[in-house]
């Protein structure tokens, strides 16, 4: 399958070159050419297919074109050695518990996908030494540097605010070392986007370094959460019958999720409506009120893997709907809360129903709270373990939580970082001095 550009000033590329580039050389972003929908007799079925069942039909709409069956199928399995239960929380509201992977967050999904893929590629192409760059705001890092983690021929930097990630994740990727290198920007989350950007556009260094990147721009990333969306909606089947109005409410930080659900809706998946949860970095919110998209600077919340003031998957959001503001707006709707309705929210919900969220998870499903229609049934997509952010949580439900024993082993390791100023022209020197020395972390 080829992939064009959402720019549109360039030719579309191979599913290859899209893994590989990341992004555009016109600077925007990949997608594919055909968006595949499928039989009404695979909805029919799905309630009786497993998770790596229902992924793997997925994937080879995507990708069966480029990469042999038996070798997709072996990186679907790889990648979801973890199940993602759809928990009932309320009568109509349930959440799909995305926490269950190796680093307790939604991000293993397309993480440890795209790290098979890139490698799978990286091989028949002679094992070259790839540098994969990736900006987090909290668990995309902890995702991509563990599904990266001594993957041969493969280096991870990771791009990281100071002091804007808790404790727990900003471990899960400054502890591991070996091909996993840390950069402690000093700005913002936006800042590290920046930079990774920047780099995917300056000449000098593609001409000399072999650069491709982990955030939700790169399809490897994005596409694969798109796989359970549709498992959700079967395990929905299987509990409640034939739903006719299922509505899903996702958290939304650079939008790569609530994209990739999109896609699963153009693809058949029987989904009435979406609602983008912001916390207080509302752009998007915005841009659904007044037409107008103006991205501004983030501002720190605890809801902190959202903060972003700049989404970079808009530009898919907008291409999938051709532009029209008004598409957009009649199958996705918007929110926003500040950290004080996160907090009650969290504590309202552990309280009330016995059921733990994290900030993320409460924004989404707060939305569900104050937005479902009469005969809806809601989906809030929970994106991450609430022990990851465990002081905001015992905090807000006034209670001490148990801390996995995944993240327990995280926490006994050495933070290893290595400062970064905000500035390209630091990061592009730094990623130069790769081709002459190997970088030592220090604390």
């Amino acid at each position: 399958m080829q992939f064009y550009s959402t720019n549109r000033k360039t030719s579309p590329v191979s599913l290859r070159e899209a893994v590989v580039r990341g992004l555009a050389a016109d600077r925007g972003l990949f997608m594919p050419e055909v968006i595949r929908r499928f039989p009404p007799a695979f909805y029919q079925n799905m309630k009786e297919m497993t998770l790596r069942e229902i992924s793997f039909v997925v994937a080879e709409a995507f990708f069966g074109e480029d990469v042999e069956a038996g070798k997709l199928k072996e990186i679907v399995d790889e990648t979801l050695n973890f199940d993602i239960p759809l928990v009932q929380v309320a009568d109509n509201r349930y959440s799909l518990e995305l926490f269950h992977g190796p680093t307790l967050a939604f991000k293993d999904v397309g993480a440890r996908f795209m790290a098979r893929l890139l490698a799978y590629f990286n091989k028949q192409e002679g094992e070259r030494q790839v540098n994969v760059l990736v900006a987090t705001s909290g668990d995309t890092g902890s995702a991509v540097a563990n599904g990266f983690l001594d993957v041969p021929g493969v280096k991870v930097f990771v791009l990281y605010p100071q002091g804007k990630v808790s404790e727990i994740q900003e471990k899960q990727f400054t502890t591991l070392g070996r091909n996993i290198t840390a950069l402690e920007v000093s700005g913002t989350f936006d800042d590290c986007q920046a930079l990774v950007k920047n780099a995917f556009m300056d000449k000098e260094l593609n001409e000399k370094l072999y650069l491709t990147s982990a955030n939700s721009i790169n399809v490897a990333r994005f596409l694969p959460q798109s796989f359970y969306y549709f498992y959700a909606y079967a395990q929905l089947c299987g509990l409640v019958g034939k739903p006719e109005e299922v509505v899903f409410s996702v958290p939304s930080g650079n939008f790569g999720n609530i994209t990739a659900g999109l896609m699963a809706k153009r693809m058949g998946l029987p989904v009435k409506r979406f609602i983008a949860a912001n916390n207080r970095n509302d752009v998007f919110l915005q841009y659904l009120r007044t037409g107008v998209y103006t991205p501004r600077p983030s501002v720190a919340t605890i809801a902190n893997a959202m903060d972003v003031g700049d989404p970079s998957n808009f530009a898919r959001i907008l291409d999938l709907y051709g532009g029209s503001h008004d598409a957009i707006c009649a199958e996705v709707s918007g929110v926003s809360y500040a950290d004080e309705q996160i907090r009650r929210t969290m504590s309202e919900t552990f309280h009330n129903e016995r059921y733990l969220l994290d900030p993320h998870g409460a924004c989404g499903y707060q939305a569900l709270v104050d937005g479902l229609q009469p005969g809806e049934t809601g989906i809030c997509l929970e994106t991450a373990h609430p022990a990851k952010f465990l002081e905001t949580v015992e905090s807000a439900v006034g209670e001490t939580i148990p801390v996995p024993e995944k993240l327990q082993v995280f926490m006994q390791g050495e933070k290893q970082s290595i400062l970064m100023p905000v500035g390209f022209n630091a990061f592009k020197h730094f990623l130069l001095c790769l081709l002459y020395t190997s970088p030592s972390p220090r604390d």
